[in-house]
């Protein structure tokens, strides 16, 4: 999957324009799916606030050219993916000085959207909700909707509907998952693009910290996307999190180490449940121009080696592929292919050979063997040309060979 976008495409002029225009780029890299930013109008520019949901001309571009882009996108095989904000929504009117009535000013068939604060929940500490008590987190900046309230799920699914049956979305990428209950996806999924699709939601977990260390053991995160994952009926994959945090500590502090759990698996969500696990280095929130998480700018090749020879869904940023210059885009351009070549998918199997502070070695679908770390002799983990390996490519820190018979 390639993330579309970054935080500040919705300031760049008619960004669907500029996706459409890297289409034959995107397909010929192997991309099978585009996550795409939230279409509906919003408060803020970047569309997590959304309003008037069916209001689909936004700072990204216009519902035509949305609408051309989904359109170019199937034609060349790539699904495209909506991302969608449903915890919240930001109201057009007040009453009794706080905003928290919604309208619906756009023609559409289905239900309407024009709701009142029946459908907040009843515990939102700023906007005076009457609805069920909240499944989940409270989001602050927006009005939390009640999605216990069956009417409200109604007239979500027909405009999740319109959006797979009118504009052409084949998924969903559910944004902060957390703030409401995950059986709730259950029914948003099946009603529309189905469990087949490739859904993924942002369930973001806490790590564990000691002061600034992270620590090794993350199984506590691990365990609460796996019950997310139950929760939903396993309809929806998550966002891989804690794969995210230990690799890149491990890039960081030179602690590869770190890639192999005490059961001798993969340390994040991948090594549990990795045809569930969508892998990542850095997304709009972690990096790009808000960098609240970013991952060593010098060893972005490497992390791609990890995630795009590992099990699990492989996710590309934007930035990486078209804006980092052509060594790092050759570098993911070359893993993708290797990856297809190899026939490996989110659930291949994984040996790792070795976990060391300076050196992380693993063999992956019994095809690809990838080195990570500082440390140049290998010993006899060194994949042998008589043994049928082939080197095919290296980086900062990294190199990655595969099985040619």
């Amino acid at each position: 999957m390639l993330q579309g976008f970054a935080w500040d495409s919705c300031f760049k002029n008619a960004w669907y324009n500029t996706v459409a225009s890297k289409v034959d780029a995107i397909k010929a890299v192997g991309v099978t799916h585009v996550w795409l930013p939230p279409p509906s109008q919003s408060v803020a520019p970047q569309g997590y606030l959304p309003g008037q949901l069916y209001n689909l001309n936004s700072k990204y571009g216009t519902k035509e050219q949305l609408v051309r882009l989904t359109q170019a996108l199937r034609a060349a095989g790539i699904k495209p993916i909506a991302d969608i904000v449903i915890n919240h929504r930001c109201a057009d009117e007040q009453e009794g000085g706080v905003w928290n009535r919604f309208r619906d000013d756009v023609d559409h068939k289905g239900r309407r959207l024009d709701w009142g604060r029946w459908a907040i929940t009843c515990n939102d500490p700023e906007f005076k909700g009457q609805g069920n008590p909240d499944t989940g987190d409270d989001y602050g900046a927006a009005p939390d909707l009640d999605h216990a309230n069956p009417e409200l799920r109604a007239a979500l699914v027909d405009w999740l509907g319109w959006l797979q049956r009118d504009i052409g979305f084949e998924g969903w990428r559910l944004d902060f998952a957390r703030g409401y209950g995950a059986q709730f996806v259950t029914q948003y999924v099946d009603a529309t693009v189905g469990a087949d699709s490739l859904n993924v939601g942002e369930y973001w977990v806490d790590l564990v910290w000691a002061g600034s260390d992270l620590e090794y053991n993350q199984d506590a995160a691990r365990q609460r996307l796996c019950d997310w994952i139950k929760g939903n009926g396993e309809r929806c994959c998550a966002f891989d999190f804690p794969t995210k945090g230990l690799l890149q500590e491990a890039v960081k502090r030179a602690q590869y180490d770190r890639l192999r759990d005490r059961q001798g698996k993969a340390p994040g969500l991948v090594g549990w449940w990795p045809g569930k696990a969508v892998t990542f280095i850095e997304n709009h929130d972690t990096g790009s121009t808000q960098q609240h998480w970013p991952f060593p700018s010098s060893h972005v090749s490497l992390g791609y080696a990890y995630i795009l020879t590992h099990p699990g869904v492989p996710c590309v940023f934007w930035d990486h592929l078209f804006d980092w210059g052509e060594d790092v885009r050759k570098a993911i351009t070359g893993l993708v292919a290797l990856r297809r070549r190899a026939g490996l998918h989110s659930e291949s199997k994984l040996e790792i050979l070795a976990a060391e502070p300076d050196m992380y070695v693993a063999r992956v679908g019994e095809k690809v063997t990838v080195k990570l770390g500082p440390r140049y002799d290998m010993g006899n983990l060194l994949p042998k040309e008589a043994e049928g390996w082939k080197f095919v490519m290296s980086g900062k820190d990294w190199a990655v060979w595969e099985k040619t018979n």
